[in-house]
């Protein structure tokens, strides 16, 4: 699923007339601009075009063509909607899709193995990166320039500088 991006996860229905209830994994707006996502319905793939969106405190509600009863719908609780790489929006310098960071080694500015990145907290002022540690203790590294020196999606590799008083 690497020509996949993740961009949200169906959390339960809405009503009874097939709307779902989505936690977002980019920015919620972004559903405005989609025609349709990908249905990961464990077995297949389902393409499933968006008719309507609405917002709901930090999840949005999607009504999908076709789907019209609270039956059709409730089967997929739980499961990730993805949209094609190439319907992606455009990235900034230095901003990077979460997809691509989660798994990634983390090393130290020495080149020696410090972790791997599990995941990603979206606080507001800026993104905080969990690390594993290899005795699966976690570290939270704030993704600030003077911490994240470089990030390198083609060999899977993060560089940071451990700023005092971070472990």
């Amino acid at each position: 699923m690497e020509d996949l991006l993740k961009v949200g996860v169906i959390t339960t229905t809405h009503g009874v007339r097939g709307e779902v209830k989505v936690f977002p994994t980019t920015d919620p707006e972004r559903f405005l601009d989609l025609e349709y996502v990908i249905l990961d319905a464990g077995r297949e793939m389902k393409k499933l075009e968006i008719r309507n969106v609405k917002f709901f405190k930090n999840l949005v509600i999607l009504k999908f063509d076709g789907i019209d009863n609270i039956n059709d719908i409730e089967m997929y609780k739980g499961r990730d909607l993805w949209v094609p790489r190439e319907e992606a929006q455009e990235l900034d310098e230095d901003e990077y899709y979460i997809g691509d960071l989660i798994g990634m080694e983390v090393v130290l500015e020495d080149n020696t193995h410090f972790g791997t990145l599990k995941d990603v907290m979206e606080t507001g002022a800026n993104d905080v990166y969990v690390v594993e540690l290899p005795d699966h203790q976690e570290v939270l590294l704030p993704a600030i320039r003077e911490c994240i020196l470089d990030v390198d999606l083609e060999e899977n590799v993060m560089t940071v500088h451990l700023m005092k008083g971070l472990l």
